[in-house]
């Protein structure tokens, strides 16, 4: 199988540098790695383009001071190769005609976000004349990329004020849903939550999202979240939905049918997989699984993975609308195909004897491959 999670965390001690990343693993062959400074701003950033097989790069800009790693710089370019060739098997699974790309911007945005910052950081975007397109992504919002647009025509994620499709977090909520009907599909033999209990690790952008759908379908709603104001706005509107302390909690819980990691990435790791409780693992987290190998423990535990880069894909497919002259009922209509693709990977993975995120894999790559070769030919 291809890899597309990363060898560590976001956060995590960098095991690989990033260099040979780049050039000697499977988790490299990117086309482009732009590094970026502007000291008058305090920008720091890292733009990786990983394919343009399938038409321009886009993805999101990361805006994380990786405080807790060794070295933070390091640990940025890791994470902008890593989540780059996530968007471009994410991009290809969607149907769209784009490859991927990511950003990330290096530093604590509550403290060295500004308006000038952004705009340097457009002019670097524009910089590469189209090849990468830009939206939002954790740490960044719907305000920053209308900033960013002033210096850049190749940005996605503005306010509807300013021509663009508004919070992308809509559709990708949208979208895990979508995903998890078909999840249930499979497992059970019905396209509903209805009955259900559902742990939602995360109730930021996506996940508060996410916990409406479940409600709206029946499902018995569990959360979890760092910040104890997004769980108190959860519970505040629905109260019926429960709370715990934390996601070793919630993975723990007991009845679990479906755990939702809506956070940062590696959720799904050596100590979490031998002690989840839920038969379907299904959320909105980029680079859900730690290491390679992850997946075969979830299949030898009977878990079923919906793979993340497909499920949660309802965010890029209403940015990229977005370049078309943004339709909200167009763009949903192509997200609800994610429940389609789910099940077409579930099958695959059947046929195929492998796990589910093998399966995507080899979809993804085949793709990419048909597009390379007509372009060649």
């Amino acid at each position: 199988m291809t890899d597309v999670r990363p060898a560590v965390s976001a956060d995590g001690p960098v095991e690989t540098k990033a260099l040979h990343t780049l050039f000697h693993s499977e988790r490299g062959g990117h086309e482009q790695v732009v590094l970026c400074q502007d000291r008058e701003t305090g920008l720091k950033a890292v733009i990786a383009i990983h394919s343009t097989a399938l038409g321009p790069a886009l993805g999101g800009t990361r805006f994380h001071a990786y405080a807790s790693a060794d070295d933070p710089e390091e640990a940025a370019v890791l994470d902008a190769l890593n989540l780059a060739r996530g968007m471009s098997y994410k991009n290809a699974l969607a149907g769209l005609d784009h490859g991927g790309g990511k950003a990330v911007i290096i530093g604590d945005p509550e403290q060295l976000k500004s308006e000038a910052l952004l705009e340097a950081y457009g002019r670097f975007v524009a910089s590469l004349g189209g090849r990468y397109v830009t939206a939002c992504d954790v740490g960044t919002y719907v305000q920053d990329m209308d900033v960013v647009s002033r210096t850049c025509r190749w940005v996605t994620g503005r306010s509807p004020e300013n021509g663009g499709a508004g919070d992308s977090s809509v559709l990708t909520a949208f979208g895990v849903f979508q995903g998890m009907r078909a999840s249930a599909k499979h497992l059970w033999g019905e396209p509903t939550l209805r009955g259900r209990r559902v742990g939602v690790a995360g109730v930021g952008k996506v996940g508060h999202h996410l916990v409406e759908h479940l409600l709206e379908d029946g499902a018995e709603v569990v959360i979890t979240d760092v910040r104890p104001e997004a769980v108190d706005r959860v519970r505040a509107a629905h109260p019926e939905v429960t709370a715990v302390a934390d996601t070793d909690a919630l993975i723990r819980t007991e009845g679990l049918d479906v755990y939702a990691p809506c956070a940062l990435g590696g959720a799904l790791n050596d100590e979490t997989v031998p002690v989840l409780t839920a038969r379907v693992v299904c959320g909105a987290a980029n680079n859900q699984l730690a290491h390679p190998g992850v997946e075969k423990d979830l299949a030898d535990r009977g878990i079923l993975y919906a793979p993340d880069y497909v499920v949660n894909s309802g965010g890029v497919i209403q940015v990229a609308d977005e370049l078309h002259g943004f339709d909200f009922a167009r763009a949903k209509a192509k997200a609800e195909k994610i429940y389609d693709t789910t099940l077409s990977i579930f099958e695959r993975a059947t046929a195929d004897g492998v796990p589910p995120a093998v399966a995507a894999d080899r979809i993804a790559e085949q793709r990419m491959a048909d597009a390379r070769r007509a372009g060649r030919a």
